[in-house]
């Protein structure tokens, strides 16, 4: 007989700690009324749980309103400077690493170039470390404010007792990357793939907001895609779904980097339309791109490229909502963005020419709203999304006002919290002190 699984009354708290903590995250400021009625929670819970969190300096006043013939209602609101996120995106060219409050207002920022194809795991590691220790030290932020370090990277992160990345386009075969990392710091790690960390982020404060299924569309140099289904990313069985560049799209078609021929990605990542065009000397993909989109304005060869990319990613996205069924379909990425602001329209029309009717009149394709370097934002989703599960509390929360991110880790198969739950790879590792990458002083110092 299966055995009860049975929940304490702490785990009852924490709950309704967790559940309130995200609903003012996201529809703050609330008085204490409206919580309790948007949350079904008794007052005297809300009274309790409201305490807790001010006590901890998680939620503070934000004014009054005026109430019905009695005392005015203190609205409530969680302080975005109470706690910091850190953000990482391994991208393709470069190694980005932004700090945010809990609002996710961008504090600091530090970018590192990656060589053209070198995909190097040593220096990915250190760009990243040191990227760390550059926006704590930049913005001036308490270290042991930072509840966690999200990062997103291209391919698949395989979540087990050791948290694997598995990136055939970039040469990585099962590396160890939270492992390493966790050599430099003592910060909580939460790994995910890019496309999946822009999802959770466009799906909580961007185009996606409000969908329960949704497809977000990543068109960098590679290409990927975040499902969500009823709310949830689908992973499928080893964390490899939503790789839709690797869809082929021609088959004998043009040789992609994955080692197949005909991927969507050959035709529509930006290094495969550049190519394509073949007559744009620049310094990076990006100026390349910009040059070949502008070229169209007078360029018959140019503007036949852009046509024929609009009719591929339009293929695509029909593929998408054949197989998928979303409401939403949302174009993102640097490339994605680029190319959609000239092509959303013909892109649209090639869609609704290869999905099924009835599917494609339920769904909207729209592009991301939160920038083309979203997928570090995303990645500081991951911590957040657990200080939500956590109620702001232990094991990844705060502990009381004036102390740090501070508590032992939840355990590596619990849930991430928040309004589209994720599942990102966790660190074990125990919280920091003082040091910028969270490690006791005397070991900085004795590092090199």
């Amino acid at each position: 007989m299966p055995e009860r699984n049975r929940r304490t009354v702490r785990d009852l708290r924490r709950g309704n700690r967790s559940g309130l903590l995200r609903h003012l995250y996201f529809e703050g400021p609330l008085s204490r009324q409206e919580l309790s009625q948007d949350t079904g929670l008794s007052p005297a819970s809300v009274s309790n749980v409201v305490g807790e969190l001010v006590e901890a300096g998680i939620v503070v006043e934000a004014g009054a309103v005026e109430s019905d013939g009695g005392r005015p209602r203190i609205l409530l609101k969680v302080d975005p400077g109470r706690a910091h996120l850190v953000g990482v995106d391994v991208g393709e060219t470069r190694v980005r690493v932004e700090l945010f409050d809990l609002g996710l207002t961008e504090l600091a920022r530090a970018d590192h170039p990656l060589p053209p194809g070198d995909y190097a795991v040593e220096p990915i590691v250190g760009h990243i470390l040191a990227g760390l220790d550059a926006v704590v030290a930049d913005s001036g932020v308490d270290p042991a404010t930072i509840i966690g370090v999200g990062v997103g990277v291209p391919g698949t992160v395989e979540q087990g007792p050791e948290v694997l990345v598995h990136g055939q386009t970039i040469g990585w075969d099962a590396v160890p990357l939270e492992r390493l990392l966790a050599q430099g710091t003592q910060l909580p790690l939460f790994i995910d793939n890019g496309a999946t960390t822009l999802g959770q982020a466009e799906l909580w404060f961007g185009a996606g907001r409000g969908a329960r299924n949704a497809v977000v569309a990543l068109v960098g140099s590679g290409v990927g895609a975040s499902i969500v289904t009823d709310g949830a990313p689908y992973r499928g069985a080893s964390s490899s779904a939503g790789e839709w560049g690797h869809t082929v799209v021609q088959v004998g078609g043009r040789a992609c980097r994955c080692g197949a021929a005909g991927c969507l990605e050959a035709y529509v990542g930006a290094e495969g339309v550049i190519e394509r065009y073949g007559k744009v000397t620049a310094p990076d993909e990006e100026t390349a791109l910009a040059v070949l989109i502008k070229a169209a304005d007078t360029s018959r060869e140019a503007r036949a490229v852009l046509d024929e990319t609009a009719l591929y990613l339009g293929a695509g996205i029909g593929d998408l909502i054949n197989l998928f069924n979303p409401e939403r379909i949302i174009l993102g990425g640097w490339a994605g963005l680029m190319l959609g602001a000239r092509l959303l329209p013909q892109i649209r029309e090639a869609a609704a020419s290869y999905a099924l009717r009835h599917p494609f009149a339920q769904a909207t394709i729209d592009l991301c709203r939160l920038g083309p370097d979203a997928v570090a934002m995303g990645a500081a989703t991951l911590p957040l999304a657990h200080f939500f599960e956590c109620g702001g509390l232990e094991n990844g929360g705060l502990e009381t006002r004036g102390t740090g991110a501070g508590g032992s880790r939840a355990s590596r198969g619990s849930r991430a919290g928040g309004p589209e739950p994720g599942d990102p790879a966790r660190n074990g590792a125990p919280k920091a002190s003082t040091s910028p990458r969270g490690r006791p002083a005397e070991a900085a110092a004795g590092r090199p």
